[in-house]
């Protein structure tokens, strides 16, 4: 392809850079106009995202030629220059992404948005930060845009003040620096063994170190791992997590829930390519730690549903659980399995998200301090009639019906019951494993009664909080929901619902992006380009 379609893999991070950029030169008084920036960015990384998953899948080229794009920035060559890549896997994460942005900055506009300073552009640093880990090459760039995704995310964290939510956000801060400390600790060691921090470089390299090279990039690798799975909340390193997304604003903790899917994705990507098909002895490193994590995180996470009274902490156990069970079912190293996670992958994101945005409005009539917007008006030097005006919504009839639908769905699609896209999610990993040939191994077994526990727990939870928000202690009044608050959770509950009609496309799209993790070498062929013949050099050829 020529000319535009060339930079469009760069898009969904010059997008928001330039979105946010530019509000930050707007002043505070002129929210509207943030606002309409902000939207018109996330749509169009919404569109952009979903054009570059069907290049990526090889769908507009009528092929699977398509399904690695390398941006090389400058046109400098792949290991001297920074490079962005494209294939199905990071197709995926940005379409997700956007969608995750688009919801939560609706759903923002109600109130959020006035609850501190400088709410947008942070908002377009936090996607900025997403899209370019989703993206980059190598180890290095991952760093940066780790510490742009993490530095707004702190602010994001905050936003809103009161005690509750800065005591949660300066653990969730220092608890992430220690985790940026390992990173380069991580890094370092690599790069000072294989001379490379290029991802796709590193997995040939790896190949041919010596063994005792290749002992001390296997503990770098292991201290570069820990860094990922602070952020992906893997017991005992995510004990911080419920308390940090219970405490942050409902429009914050919808984004930054998928924060943990980053370093899932870190995790999948660089064991997968460092550790897989081509890392000679050292394939499956990590593996069976992986998988115990992965359960342990399960049990953690499913006692935390049990015993949270707490809707918002018991949204962020629920995101221990997903992560656990997708870090065991990763563990695992089956191509079937990896394809099943990746599915559960998208629906837990989007179920998650959407609990997260009904918790705030069941709550909101309950009294019990969802909606707390702690910055005074004068602090923007708002009128406080107006503000008063601008905060009155629609006393839609049935509202408690709706939110009652709601909740019932994201209780479905989290605890993996029929017939949503969480139990096709759970089945899809699980068929591969009790369908093999070979027997029923005792990680396997492991492995379903951690799902069909943990499944149970959050029915159990899940019930109980609805039985007391519902019926036991309803709320006092109806509560004043407005259209841009519904329709950010209707279009979340419907996306899972078109993963379930859907649910065989997405399922061969999950499969073929599983393979071409499990057989990385087209990935690392299209990045490092192949060595030049003697006679090539001479005549100056490619």
């Amino acid at each position: 392809m020529s000319g535009w379609m060339d930079h469009l893999t760069i898009a969904p991070i010059v997008i928001p850079l330039l979105a946010g950029t530019l509000m930050l030169l707007i002043g505070e008084r002129r929210r509207p106009l943030k606002a309409a920036f902000g939207m018109t960015s996330v749509l169009l990384q919404l569109a952009s995202a979903l054009l570059l998953l069907l290049l990526a899948d090889g769908i507009t080229a009528g092929t699977d030629a398509a399904a690695v794009r390398v941006y090389r920035l400058g046109d400098w060559p792949s290991l001297f220059g920074i490079v962005l890549v494209l294939d199905r896997l990071s197709a995926l994460m940005l379409v997700l992404t956007a969608v995750l942005g688009l919801a939560a900055l609706t759903f923002s506009l109600a109130h959020w948005q006035r609850a501190g300073a400088h709410f947008h552009p942070l908002f377009q640093f936090q996607l900025m930060g997403l899209n370019g880990a989703f993206l980059t090459g190598d180890l290095f760039n991952l760093f940066v845009f780790f510490e742009v995704m993490l530095a707004a995310s702190y602010g994001l964290a905050l936003h809103g003040s009161g005690i509750a939510r800065v005591r949660a956000g300066l653990h969730y801060v220092a608890i992430n620096l220690v985790a940026s400390l390992f990173f380069l600790i991580g890094v370092s060691m690599i790069y000072g063994l294989a001379g490379t921090l290029n991802m796709a470089d590193l997995a040939g390299r790896i190949a041919g170190l010596r063994a005792e090279d290749r002992a001390l990039v296997e503990v770098g690798a292991a201290i570069l791992g820990i860094a990922f799975l602070i952020k992906a909340g893997m017991w005992p390193l995510g004990f911080w997590l419920p308390t940090t997304y219970a405490a942050a604003g409902t429009a914050s903790a919808a984004i930054i829930s998928i924060l943990s899917k980053v370093g899932i994705y870190a995790v999948l990507r660089l064991w997968l390519l460092m550790f897989g098909e081509i890392g000679g002895d050292s394939a499956g490193f990590g593996g069976t730690w992986l998988m115990i994590g992965g359960l342990l995180t399960i049990a953690f996470g499913s006692l935390a549903v049990l015993a949270t009274q707490n809707m918002a902490r018991l949204a962020g156990a629920s995101v221990l659980v997903s992560s656990g069970t997708l870090l065991a079912a990763i563990g695992t190293g089956q191509v079937a399995v990896t394809g099943g996670a990746l599915f559960y992958l998208t629906s837990s994101v989007l179920a998650i998200a959407a609990f997260f945005l009904v918790i705030e409005l069941i709550e909101r009539g309950r009294e019990v301090g969802a909606d707390v917007l702690a910055v005074t008006r004068e602090a923007f030097g708002d009128d406080e009639d107006a503000d008063e005006e601008e905060e009155i919504g629609l006393a839609i009839p049935g509202t408690m019906a709706v939110l009652g639908m709601g909740f019932i769905s994201c209780a479905l699609l989290l605890a993996g019951l029929p017939p949503l896209s969480g139990f096709l999610a759970k089945f899809a990993m699980l068929a591969p494993l009790l369908g093999s040939g070979d027997g029923v191994s005792a990680t396997t077994w492991a492995l379903l009664a951690a799902l069909i526990l943990s499944g149970l727990a959050t029915v159990i939870a899940m019930t109980r909080t609805g039985i007391d928000a519902f019926w036991a202690s309803p709320a006092a009044q109806v509560p004043r929901v407005q259209v841009s608050e519904v329709v950010p959770i209707v279009l979340l509950l419907a996306l899972c619902l078109a993963l379930t009609i859907q649910a065989g496309p997405v399922m061969r799209y999950m499969e073929a992006t599983a393979q071409s993790l499990h057989a990385p070498r087209d990935y690392v062929r299209s990045v490092v380009p192949a060595p030049q013949a003697p006679e090539q050099v001479e005549k100056g050829g490619p």
